[in-house]
């Protein structure tokens, strides 16, 4: 994820906190890269937030599932928000994927960042696999992940 979208992001956080309305417009376009993907099947550098709308199945280490599902950010361009529901809680949840690394952030109140998912999209999985490290913000313990695309999801 670049600075300006992690910045954009925090900007927008602090906003809708202040119950202020946060329009953003996208950074640049950018082209596919030659040699990195097939038709249909985007590499991993490609993918694009696009690829993470719909329903994901997550594994964490030690046996833990959730299920994540996505939908287009409504004031973020180029970025997610959903759900995520695990051990019985629903939280909350917004990020972005940026040259094939995805960052999604999870909050149980709404308000504050509770953990964070951060995960790099598999090479060969058309964007529809990410491993990564699930990180708690209380206590900073990591647990490694991996994320797959529900079949039949968008």
């Amino acid at each position: 994820m670049s600075r300006h979208t992690l910045l954009r992001i925090a900007a927008c956080c602090i906003a809708a906190c202040a119950g202020v309305a946060c329009t953003t417009t996208p950074d640049r376009a950018t082209p596919p890269r030659a040699g990195h993907a097939t038709p249909g099947c985007p590499g991993a550098e490609d993918t694009t937030h696009r690829q993470l709308l719909g329903t994901w199945n997550a594994t964490l280490e030690g046996g833990e599932t959730a299920r994540i599902a996505l939908r287009p950010h409504p004031e973020l361009a180029q970025s997610v928000r959903g759900t995520v529901e695990r051990a019985g809680t629903t939280a909350q949840a917004a990020g972005d994927v940026d040259d094939g690394d995805l960052t999604l952030e999870e909050s149980v109140n709404g308000k504050n960042i509770s953990a964070t998912w951060i995960g790099r999209v598999v090479e060969g999985s058309c964007g529809e696999e990410i491993r990564g490290t699930w990180t708690n913000a209380q206590d900073n313990r990591t647990i490694p992940f991996v994320l797959r695309k529900q079949a039949g999801s968008p």
